[in-house]
């Protein structure tokens, strides 16, 4: 076989696999939702802890899934899986996803600043 073949068969085999492993939008979405209840109890504070928890068991995390629901959106290509958070009019990746593994950038900690600087604000 040639080098050229080879490497195509190699290429589409990547691609399969690609396909077959690419994180489905519920596990990007849980990912982050972790994330975001862990930021939610680090701004927090340490002293506030139990009162986070307690809002948490109490309200079901429905803060949260709002914000998800409102603000989080998955692209999904195929091959990888894109994570966009869509805050004052702007779109940003702040993760991606491809061979069963979900990563999320260091922005979504700039990104939560802001938003609780909003939040704050207001």
């Amino acid at each position: 076989m040639s080098k050229t073949r080879i490497f195509a068969l190699t290429l589409i085999a990547l691609m399969l696999v690609a396909v077959f492993t690419n994180p489905t939008t519920e596990q990007m979405e849980a990912e982050v939702k972790a994330k975001a209840t862990q930021l939610l109890k680090q701004k927090a504070g340490k002293k506030n802890d139990e009162v986070i928890d307690f809002g948490m068991k109490l309200f079901g995390n429905t803060l949260i899934d709002q914000f998800l629901e409102n603000h989080i959106k998955v692209e999904n290509y195929y091959l990888f899986s894109l994570t966009k958070i869509q805050w004052d009019n702007q779109e940003q990746v702040i993760g991606g996803g491809a061979f069963k593994q979900i990563w999320l950038s260091p922005k979504i900690d700039e990104k939560a600043k802001q938003i609780v600087a909003a939040i704050k604000g207001s």
